[in-house]
């Protein structure tokens, strides 16, 4: 005798759990808390066997009569219904993994592996998160090149040029792998590269007449403020390195009797060491803060904390105190700066590109040609003493 919705609703638990047969294999299981959970006995291969099909009454009566059907159907076929339903379960994990945030979220990882810097690990972390959220849930074998135009579009035209262009190239490598991995058939960021507007090349900030940038520097020596700034700008000056090395220069980092400077891969734009002579000025400034106090890395820490960065901001914060706006001058326009001098002083373009730790064009040249330019100590650059 078939089950009807009314005789569900109304049974009682018992001590014990009981099954109320529908006929056909399906039967609904009552278990003493109250639960009812339909099931459906079947033989395979001449076993037999107990497949489930969810809870009363999430799942109705019809939809627990058409889920036995189904079943019977792939027995008839020469299928078993428990793999099947194994299956489908597997495929259905498989389909969520395959959202555009799932594949996302695995190219993050692998940068992490890679040891990319920190810095660069947050802008890949607020791309997917913040500027990438609408695509998320979008299964990412799906997405059209279409689809990722109108995306972008309203970014370029908020006049974030410089943004959607490194945003497209991290979902073109998010597609690249979601491709290696069978999710995506294609990278459909590829088809976008002429359709939307490239960046306006807007060149540092800097001082290039050398008179100018004299004056630049007796402001910073007569700047009152707190001292480690400016001794650690003039040090970034001096060593002809970026901000950030500088501000994160650490005293095992030294080599106080070679008189070298080596910045690691970790710390380094192109991820490779850069072992940088100091002159006597330079030299003069690392001793001048070096610090003996137990667990104290930095060379030029934070006025909050010894154990804490110089803020990204603390050195122009100092150029502006100086009296310089930002069109005038920046920290990272020092290596403008010492580029357009050195080049005007019509010394060697290799020496001055390896003074600046710039990676070699020639894919060649760069693996063969190790020259670091200096030798001896104290450090002699291109024949001259420093």
């Amino acid at each position: 005798m078939q089950l009807s919705d009314l005789q569900i609703r109304k049974v009682k638990p018992k001590d014990k759990p009981f099954r109320l047969g529908d006929g056909l294999g399906l039967h609904l299981m009552v278990k003493p808390n109250g639960s009812k959970l339909w099931q459906f006995r079947f033989r395979y291969m001449g076993k037999e066997k107990l497949l489930s099909l969810g809870q009363y009454p999430i799942v109705s009566l019809a939809d627990a009569r058409k889920k036995r059907d189904d079943a019977k159907r792939l027995l008839e076929d020469g299928t078993d219904p428990s793999v099947q339903k194994k299956l489908d379960r597997i495929n259905a994990q498989v389909k969520a993994r395959m959202t555009f945030k799932e594949v996302a979220d695995e190219y993050y990882q692998g940068l992490i592996e890679r040891g990319l810097a920190p810095a660069t690990l947050r802008k890949k972390r607020w791309q997917i998160d913040d500027l990438a959220k609408p695509l998320h849930n979008r299964p990412i074998d799906q997405i059209t090149a279409a689809e990722l135009l109108h995306f972008l579009k309203p970014i370029e035209q908020s006049g974030r040029r410089e943004t959607t262009k490194k945003l497209r190239a991290t979902i073109s490598a998010i597609f690249r792998l979601a491709m290696v991995t069978m999710r995506a058939p294609a990278d459909p960021s590829a088809a976008l590269k002429d359709a939307l507007l490239p960046p306006k090349v807007k060149g540092r900030a800097a001082i290039i007449d050398e008179k100018e940038f004299g004056q630049l520097l007796r402001r910073i020596d007569e700047y009152k403020g707190w001292p480690v700034i400016p001794a650690a700008m003039k040090f970034q000056i001096l060593t002809c390195t970026r901000p950030g090395e500088a501000r994160g220069a650490r005293m095992q980092e030294f080599d106080l009797d070679a008189r070298t400077w080596t910045v690691p891969a970790s710390r380094m734009k192109m991820r490779r060491p850069h072992s940088i002579p100091l002159s006597d000025q330079a030299l003069n400034i690392v001793l001048e803060n070096w610090s003996e106090i137990k667990g104290v890395e930095l060379l030029f820490p934070s006025k909050i904390s010894n154990r804490k960065l110089l803020s990204e901001n603390a050195f122009n914060s100092v150029l502006r105190r100086l009296g310089y706006s930002g069109k005038e001058v920046t920290a990272h326009g020092f290596r403008v700066t010492v580029s357009t001098i050195l080049n005007s002083r019509e010394y060697n373009p290799d020496v001055i590109e390896a003074i600046l730790a710039h990676q070699d064009t020639n894919a060649i040249r760069r693996t063969y040609n190790r020259t670091t330019y200096w030798k001896g100590n104290p450090p002699i650059f291109n024949g001259v003493r420093l």
